[in-house]
């Protein structure tokens, strides 16, 4: 195995093994022979449209939902990715029929040529004409499948800066697959967004220049805008715009269920499921955002936030007692130690060994969790851990509505400075540099955050300014559209030219594919300084880096009191 898209990588440069996440060299493996796939339907896609075929809105959603299954700690089941994988030979099925209803030409056979190499086992001396598909030689055959994968991974583009910056823009759009999908389960797709996926993959299969790879990687920030635009439209039209919250964190006395992962459609069928039951939900990690939005406040048996962030499940799992459902990435590997995977469910992309599954909704029905309530019903009341509240619900809606009084106090001198702090949180002791950096800022001084990387201050006691808390937390690291809202906004009302003349700074925290979606976005809305850490990607080759730095002036996180110095005069 050859994996490095995440931020915690083996030594920093690829995981050879095991996965740092806790995978399994033959589940990334057939993680790479499902890229690998994908690809091939990008690739027949992308010809079909050049040549006038609608290949239709359901592909585009496949191949969003199969790079999905592929993000960091989203599924480490065998069973479930071989069956993505014979999947993705079906609809590579369909397109090629398709294909073979071309009129034939220099076109077509040129096209065919490619699809021949990248996708078929097949003799070189084989016509091109012929109708070549992997299915016959590695279907339903497991060895096969792990022979294949070890020919088509990362490493199968042997110069170091075309696989940075290829793996760079499949590793972007792997988090925009994944926002684009969440705004699906809510009813609202665009096809620019599919058309981009498979443009992107495609790429990956050409040779292209330097140029042109990189001005990819900035219309995959371009289509992380789009998509994240899209996801924000979804959630606010189907559960209204987030309001300031105060979010328990302590317990009710009744058996519960624990949400966690990001997926709010399946936050509200629980919610209505579990309503008369004696059952009480809370949420977790990604899923504390819910909590301010008002059609779910009229849960009474919404009960708050458990927990903290996603590397702390073995812990929060285990003493919450009550079931577990998992309804996106985050999930990680139980420890033997702990219990609570006999009452931990899966749902979505989501897949583990042994867990049980929710299956996913059919002909517009709800999803059916009555297994879920049955085994919460049984279980005893979750352990207190902690008492209070947390405030949250700073979207870019609500925060517009307090402008005057955030323009007010950056013109008296109030606030000085915004910091940026949204992202990821992960399990590394480095990763309490933004602890530290949130404790020492200065008291004129406001972090906006999205995402996990918030429990890393979250529960401060850090205070206000004027009455406008010191941590504005927009939601889920989607949510992160909201801060460009939001800057985008105060560069209008300030009247600046430029998006970086604003008093923020942004010091990013990152671990996964979304966080990179995120990143390329701000890149392409021109934001340049960010701070990124806690360490830089493996993905990105000496090169490609120092375009980035010379480019956008990214750099690596330092020292707590020097970064805090910097970002305060504006560096």
């Amino acid at each position: 195995m050859f994996c490095f898209q995440c931020q915690e990588t083996a030594k920093g440069r690829g995981c050879t093994i095991k996965g740092m996440c806790g995978k399994e060299e033959t589940t990334s493996n057939l993680q790479d022979l499902l890229i690998y796939n994908l690809k091939g339907i990008a690739v027949l896609a992308k010809g079909l449209k050049a040549s006038g075929v609608n290949v239709g809105r359901d592909v585009g959603l496949f191949v969003a939902k199969g790079l999905f299954t592929t993000i960091t700690n989203a599924n480490f089941d065998d069973d479930s990715l071989t069956l993505w994988i014979q999947q993705s030979l079906g609809v590579k099925k369909e397109l090629k029929a398709k294909f073979d209803a071309l009129t034939p030409g220099p076109a077509k056979a040129s096209l065919w040529a490619r699809v021949v190499g990248l996708f078929s086992d097949a003799p070189a001396s084989a016509p091109q004409n012929m109708i070549h598909d992997c299915a016959v030689w590695f279907d339903n055959d497991a060895t096969a499948y792990q022979e294949k994968a070890k020919t088509v991974g990362i490493l199968a583009t042997t110069n170091e800066d075309v696989r940075s910056l290829r793996e760079l823009l499949i590793i972007g759009i792997k988090g925009v697959a994944a926002y684009a999908d969440h705004a699906a389960v809510l009813g609202i797709e665009k096809d620019e967004i599919y058309d981009f996926l498979m443009e992107a993959l495609a790429s990956t299969t050409e040779d292209l220049s330097v140029d042109e790879m990189v001005a990819l990687v900035m219309k995959a920030g371009e289509c992380a805008v789009t998509t994240m635009a899209v996801l924000d439209e979804a959630n606010t039209r189907a559960y209204g715009n987030p309001e300031i919250s105060e979010v328990n964190i302590g317990v009710s006395g009744r058996p519960g269920i624990l949400i966690s992962g990001h997926d709010l459609k399946d936050m509200e069928e629980l919610l209505k499921q579990t309503e008369g039951t004696g059952v009480d939900v809370y949420t977790h990690g990604e899923m504390l955002p819910a909590n301010y939005y008002p059609a779910f406040k009229k849960y009474d048996h919404l009960k708050g936030n458990y927990g903290s962030s996603w590397w702390k499940q073995n812990e929060d799992f285990q003493t919450f007692n009550g079931a577990i459902l998992m309804t996106t990435n985050c999930i990680i590997p139980i420890k033997k130690k702990n219990t609570y995977g006999n009452r931990t469910f899966t749902t979505g992309v989501v897949g583990y060994p042994g867990l049980n599954h929710v299956a996913d909704r059919q002909d517009g029905k709800t999803k059916d969790f009555s297994q879920v309530i049955a085994v919460a019903k049984k279980c005893d009341p979750p352990q207190e851990i902690e008492t209070g509240t947390i405030v949250g619900g700073f979207a870019h809606n609500q925060v517009l509505a307090l402008a005057d009084k955030v323009v007010e106090a950056v013109k008296s001198g109030a606030i000085k400075r915004f910091i940026v702090m949204a992202g990821c949180d992960g399990r590394q002791k480095d990763r309490g540099y933004f602890t530290q950096v949130a404790e020492k800022l200065p008291k004129d001084t406001i972090i906006l955050t999205a995402g996990c990387a918030k429990y890393r201050y979250n529960k401060l006691n850090l205070g206000d300014i004027n009455g406008i808390p010191r941590v504005l937390d927009a939601g889920q690291c989607n949510d992160s559209y909201s801060l460009a809202v939001i800057a985008l906004k105060l560069k209008e009302v300030f009247g600046l030219e430029d998006i970086n003349d604003l008093p923020i700074s942004y010091d990013i925290g990152w671990y996964e594919q979304k966080a990179v979606a995120v990143l390329l976005a701000l890149l392409f809305l021109g934001v340049k300084g960010i701070r990124l850490g806690p360490t830089l990607p493996a993905f990105v080759s000496p090169t490609v880096l120092k375009v980035l730095v010379d480019k956008f002036d990214i750099k690596p996180i330092g020292d707590v009191d020097g970064d805090i110095e910097a970002m305060m005069q504006g560096r």
